[in-house]
């Protein structure tokens, strides 16, 4: 991977590894839907007059197909879920489940057939990684957990289609019309549920939490996000969730005072390791031209 890779690869981990502790924050005072509008409705209000000063409405107009459905898969409905997980899951065990994400990007390339040769070891990097779990799964879970799991699960594939809707149908839209057209899609979408559940009182800290959410890892994360795409392509890219991780877990702990479980002392490693390798190795661009244009030799470069 390209130095400009890493770099925004390691940006997205910190951006991504915050908002496990801050939702866990959140939730305990806010209803996961008023929490998704808490989320995108400073982001729109932010975005938009950026759009427009940009002149990018009429790319958002001509996209907004794509873009509505963008917001659906990657912000409506799994951070919805995401939030509602958090309120009887720990934020490490959270963030670790999400490590599936690219194991679900993986099958779905196969699926498409979009790259002609995935390399033994990315295989072997995403192998362990989902060894490590499945330690985790194995270990730390119990009955009562499955029904959270299973929407976490419908998280992962959510954010596995996410990105490559950006890759193949929005890779010509500036990434602040995408982010400010979703977010403000999905906040319009939101604000009955979140009137109807509004909550007596909101603290400072829950306030801050949300704020944070909003502008640093939505606005933020998103915008690099989509450079980090057109850097190393949307299936390397899903690999995030394993770097982001450690940040989570580490915040989860210190913080949170989450327990540090067998489970996690066992199949973090992996996870980390699986990480690696299959960030490691060279990914064939053929066949990608025709979708991602002049930025197909941009997906890897080592």
């Amino acid at each position: 991977m390209s130095r400009r890779g890493w770099f925004l690869f390691t940006g997205m981990a910190v951006f991504w590894g915050i908002p496990y502790l801050l939702i866990r924050i959140a939730v305990r005072q806010l209803d996961p839907g008023v929490l998704v509008l808490g989320r995108t409705g400073p982001a729109a209000i932010l975005l938009l007059p950026l759009v427009a000063w940009r002149k990018q409405l009429p790319d958002l107009v001509r996209n907004f197909k794509w873009i509505a459905i963008f917001g659906a898969v990657e912000f409506g409905i799994p951070w919805y879920f995401m939030a509602s997980a958090e309120q009887h899951l720990t934020s490490s065990l959270t963030s670790l489940l999400i490590c599936a994400v690219p194991l679900f990007s993986v099958l779905a390339q196969r699926i498409r057939r979009t790259e002609d040769h995935i390399s033994p070891r990315r295989y072997a990097g995403l192998l362990v990684g989902a060894l490590g779990v499945a330690l985790l799964v194995g270990l730390d879970l119990n009955g009562g957990s499955i029904t959270w799991i299973g929407l976490l699960m419908i998280v992962c594939l959510g954010y596995t289609i996410g990105p490559i809707i950006l890759a193949t149908k929005l890779t010509h839209v500036p990434g602040t019309a995408v982010v400010a057209g979703a977010a403000t899609l999905v906040a319009v979408c939101w604000i009955p549920w979140s009137i109807a559940h509004w909550p007596s009182h909101i603290s400072g800290e829950t306030v801050s939490c949300v704020a944070a959410l909003s502008v640093v890892c939505t606005c933020g994360a998103f915008l690099t996000f989509f450079e980090l795409i057109k850097e190393v392509g949307s299936t390397r890219a899903t690999v995030v969730p394993y770097v982001n991780t450690a940040l989570a877990v580490i915040l989860g702990v210190i913080i949170l005072n989450e327990p540090l479980t067998i489970g996690i002392i066992l199949g973090f490693p992996l996870v980390l390791i699986g990480s690696i390798f299959a960030t490691s190795s060279k990914v064939s661009t053929k066949g990608l031209e025709p979708i991602l244009g002049a930025d197909a030799n941009l997906v890897i470069n080592e």
